[in-house]
């Protein structure tokens, strides 16, 4: 299909990412934004996305509380919502036979079973941060893994603002997985996300969460390894959240031609290069 025809869908409009991709995408001079779905569809919530994107551009974008009502003018969604909402819009999206990039975390085991029964049907691209940057950090972190994991104390650190409601973040977990998976040992068995009182002594390829939630904070994570006499950092700040609503944008056009199945960021950048 031509990219001319993409018409994207924004679940979660008036939310800190959904505010973020929509003045993104009317700053572009394709067309791709063409529905906006909120919670409710009242006075205040009009108001609001009036007062983003201007009265002029506002009449040619279709406004919804119900996906149900607004199928036939999208064919990709960008969902940045809810679990439980994020699960409905999947469901509507296998039914219409929609594309959907999810950014939505916090999923439960069995939220999590249906998103990944849903890639037989459609196209899904999923990922806890749409940043270029932490994707290739999370590339780094395989190689540098590979050489020392296994004789190092490994430490995960993050820090978001204080209305983020998951807890450790998504990309930490994404962090983790990627560590332990590199180290051939499962996350659930080696995960440490507390400490309280007397620890004991250190468990042999453990991996440490801590999470800090203050201000407004965009995103901080850093990777400790711990070796003898020596420490290496990683760490990737979040300056402006423009940095996801692109990535995420950025993913739905190239999510637009794919077949079935679910995709990651590391899919997306695998054959892209930026030019300044």
């Amino acid at each position: 299909m031509n990219k001319k025809k993409i018409k994207i869908a924004i679940s979660g409009a008036i939310g800190r990412m959904g505010k973020m991709i929509i003045k993104n995408l009317i700053k572009k001079k394709k067309k791709y934004l063409s529905v906006l779905l909120t919670k409710k569809k009242n006075k205040k919530t009009k108001k609001k996305i009036i007062n983003l994107i201007g009265k002029k551009k506002f009449k040619k974008i279709i406004f919804s509380d119900s996906i149900n009502k607004v199928n036939q003018y999208f064919n990709i969604l960008i969902d940045f919502s809810t679990p439980k909402n994020t699960i409905k819009n999947i469901e509507n999206c296998i039914l219409n036979k929609k594309k959907i990039v999810i950014g939505t975390t916090g999923f439960n085991k069995k939220e999590k079973k249906k998103i990944y029964e849903a890639k037989k049907k459609i196209s899904i691209l999923k990922s806890s941060n749409f940043s270029i940057g932490i994707n290739l950090l999370l590339n780094t972190l395989k190689k540098i893994t590979k050489k020392i994991g296994k004789i190092s104390d490994i430490e995960i650190i993050e820090k978001h603002h204080n209305k983020k409601k998951d807890s450790p973040s998504g990309t930490s977990i994404e962090i983790g997985k990627t560590i332990t998976k590199t180290m051939n040992i499962k996350l659930k068995n080696n995960a440490v996300y507390t400490r309280y009182g007397y620890i004991k002594k250190r468990k042999k390829n453990t991996i440490g969460f801590s999470a800090i939630r203050a201000g407004n904070i965009i995103g901080e994570h850093k990777i400790i390894f711990a070796i003898k006499g020596e420490i290496i950092e990683l760490t990737h700040k979040a300056i402006n959240r423009k940095i996801f609503s692109s990535g995420a944008i950025l993913g739905a056009k190239w999510l637009y031609n794919k077949k079935p199945g679910i995709y990651n960021m590391k899919d997306v950048l695998k054959n892209i290069k930026f030019n300044k």
